[in-house]
């Protein structure tokens, strides 16, 4: 399929509909009492931008265990379902992640590799479980092999595609043949177990930590402030130097134009034009 990179205009409109969820997790947050926090890029731009990074296509929220439950459990009964689906392993066949995505009715957002993935695909944000993981070190990096391979297999029906050598397609065409029941089952287990106690460190278990500590502090997403972005104003993590210092560097300095990178897409379809954000 042909790949189409978006234009500045098709680029703000699918951020002011992610705006529009962004504001409806907080909304459903607020209404129940849950503890949300913006994350990685997307604090990132309110820090430096007081908005989106001028080139992101995404936005990211993240939960502890306990929270991202009943975030869950929440968008059954408050989501506003005229607008928004949400969508994890568990309410969704064919899901490969191990984080849920809340989405945009009316849109589509084919990102590449991924046009033969069998559930609907709007226009999303990404919603993150952050879990326990140890307070060695070392166990820390057993863990992160763990996360790892658990990763990979359920990345496998993108990468037999998506991956540049003809072995790894192959491989990750292996990896696919496990059945999805038994991944996700034992995914399912590992976090009850995992999270059996609060630890200092956490991290999104499916997601990449690169990072040599394998991992956040706890407390960084326990203590929060309001952030103002794109002229709302969502919880961030209180102590933001120090996240962003830790997970980006020089964090304030703008990378180079070669590394200002939007995920290419097959197929857009933006839905009614969104108003409203920071122009």
């Amino acid at each position: 399929m042909t790949v189409h990179h978006l234009t500045e205009d098709e680029l703000r409109q699918v951020q002011l509909t992610q705006l529009e969820m962004l504001k409806e997790v907080d909304r459903i947050c607020g209404l129940c009492g849950i503890h949300y926090n913006i994350i990685a890029g997307t604090l990132l731009g309110a820090v430096r931008h007081k908005g989106y990074i001028p080139w992101d296509d995404d936005a990211d929220v993240a939960f502890l265990r306990e929270e991202y439950e009943k975030f869950r459990d929440a968008c059954e009964k408050e989501l506003d379902q005229s607008r928004f689906y949400f969508q994890d392993h568990r309410n969704t066949p064919g899901y490969r992640w191990g984080y849920g995505k809340l989405r945009r009715k009316g849109t589509k957002f084919l990102r590449e590799h991924q046009e033969h993935m069998p559930y609907e695909q709007g226009i999303f944000i990404d919603i993150f479980p952050l879990d326990a993981v140890s307070d060695c070190k070392l166990a820390r990096k057993w863990q992160n092999f763990h996360c790892f391979c658990i990763r990979k297999m359920m990345w496998a029906p993108v990468g037999k595609i998506a991956a540049g050598k003809r072995l790894l397609r192959w491989w990750y065409g292996r990896l696919e043949k496990v059945p999805a029941d038994k991944l996700y089952g034992y995914y399912d287990r590992l976090v009850k177990r995992w999270n059996r106690k609060d630890t200092k460190w956490v991290r999104i278990l499916t997601f990449p930590t690169p990072n040599t500590e394998y991992g956040y502090l706890r407390k960084w997403y326990e203590e929060r402030q309001k952030i103002e972005f794109e002229g709302e104003t969502f919880w961030g993590i209180q102590d933001v130097d120090g996240y962003l210092s830790f997970k980006f560097g020089k964090y304030m300095e703008l990378p180079p134009p070669e590394q200002r990178k939007v995920h290419p897409v097959t197929e857009l379809e933006l839905g009614s034009p969104v108003r409203g954000g920071k122009g």
